[in-house]
């Protein structure tokens, strides 16, 4: 059992540590946060925008004079990622917007992590430097050759400490081997390779190789007009470098294994829930479709995200999930205008804790739920700044259909569906989430007493 974590989730009081980013006056569509992810250890939080920025946050160490106050998330390294590109043969802009980044674990003193728009996938260096060489022999202070017939004697040069800085450089392009929306990057547990999922196919990368690719999931049928679905996610096992994951537009899931055959077009596995005929809607299709597939750190689940709920899944049984946890089943009766306003299609993110006994996923108007998996509790909390003070411990939030409403409740109708949270992510040993509301980046963390 990680430390932290023995208590159950009803004891956790969270409580507000942080905000990034500004007030929403202002705020330009580049800004909104497209993709939150920690590193292995916890001590690094990335987040990429729709401008194709990258931002790494670094923890703070704690404080001797404050034990209670633990290190905080300050800014580390902020690098432009993707550029806007123009595809001339399709007449298509490609956006600039970070679906996607992986970290990699560390292997030295640099850090490693994959980030991808709709097409091409870079791999980027993140290092250090605090020294600089000086006393060149055939340049001069400024960098400007010297005269070689002014140069009389040989120096040794030194290095010199200087200012701290973290650069950031490209260090692999992945480019040219996606015709549809690059939707999911996973890094393979063997390090050496990583997968990029699009609409229709996925293709298996060597980190060094960066002109070839193997495809190794085809979905497109010879026929454009006989499709019925799309590839939404894709993700390794944790520990199986030959085994993954893929999930559709159809709320199917597929396992697949490597070893096989090359081309994993026929999967070990597939999980499906049937449908249940007295629900069966107008708008069944789309609310079944698949936004998220998580491995548990573990490997022995999978959950699962559509748009009303959580599934989680034993990769032993097939026919139905052996969790399902109800996100917002209050907004049954609004698909109506949800599909009016394009909310019906919002792809929303699901994220385990670390030792997996809890689940947290995000919905409107700054809601994000959790799940506890032992004692089936759930708790709504908000991401606002209304209740920014540090420390403050984050109240639970009720919504309320039809009826009389308590003081403490919200109503189904009076719901923000433009302030959503579809991007979280949770520290790998400690009760701390990151999540992204909107152009905001919040921090929460338990109450230590």
């Amino acid at each position: 059992m990680i430390p932290g974590f023995g208590h159950l989730m009803q004891d956790v009081l969270w409580c507000f540590s942080q905000v990034k980013g500004t007030i929403d006056i202002g705020v330009t569509e580049a800004d909104i946060i497209s993709t939150v992810e920690f590193n292995h250890t916890g001590e690094l939080l990335a987040t990429g925008d729709k401008g194709g920025r990258v931002v790494i946050f670094q923890r703070e160490q704690e404080s001797k004079n404050q034990p209670h106050r633990r290190g905080e998330y300050n800014v580390y390294s902020t690098f432009q990622s993707h550029e806007p590109e123009f595809d001339y043969l399709k007449s298509l802009e490609i956006e600039e917007k970070i679906n996607k980044i992986r970290w990699l674990p560390q292997q030295n003193a640099a850090y490693f992590l994959l980030s991808t728009n709709d097409k091409t996938v870079k791999l980027w260096k993140v290092s250090e430097r605090d020294k600089r060489p000086e006393g060149y022999n055939l340049k001069d202070e400024d960098g400007r050759l010297r005269d070689p017939s002014m140069i009389t004697m040989l120096r040794v040069p030194v290095l010199r400490p200087m200012d701290l800085m973290v650069e950031a450089t490209p260090r692999r392009v992945f480019a040219n081997a996606h015709t549809y929306h690059i939707n999911s990057i996973s890094v393979n547990s063997d390090y050496e390779t990583y997968m990029s999922a699009d609409d229709l196919r996925i293709n298996l990368w060597n980190f060094e190789i960066t002109n070839q690719s193997f495809n190794i999931v085809d979905i497109k049928p010879a026929n454009m007009e006989e499709l019925t679905e799309v590839i939404t996610a894709a993700e390794f096992h944790p520990h199986h470098c030959n085994t993954f994951v893929y999930s559709s537009s159809k709320g199917t899931i597929r396992l697949c294994d490597m070893r096989t055959s090359a081309l994993c077009d026929r999967h070990a596995k597939f999980f499906e829930e049937p449908e249940d005929p007295s629900n069966r809607s107008f708008f069944s299709e789309i609310i079944s479709s698949i936004s998220d597939v998580k491995f548990s750190h573990s490997g022995r689940y999978i959950m699962t995200r559509d748009y009303l709920t959580v599934k989680v899944w034993d990769l032993n049984m097939e026919n139905r999930p052996i969790e399902t946890y109800q996100v917002h089943d209050y907004l049954r009766s609004k698909l109506c205008s949800l599909y009016e306003n394009d909310c019906i299609f919002d792809k929303f993110e699901c994220v385990w804790n670390g030792s997996d006994s809890v689940i947290m996923t995000g919905s409107y108007n700054n809601f994000f739920r959790m799940f506890d998996r032992n004692t089936k509790r759930d708790v709504t909390l908000e991401a606002s700044r209304e209740n920014s003070k540090p420390r403050a411990i984050l109240k639970p939030r009720k919504v309320c259909v039809g009826g009389k409403r308590r003081k403490d409740e919200i109503s189904v109708d009076s719901l923000d569906f433009s302030k959503k949270i579809l991007h979280t992510a949770w520290h790998p040993s400690e009760n701390i989430i990151a999540v992204a509301a909107t152009n905001n980046l919040y921090i929460f963390q338990d109450k230590v007493n």
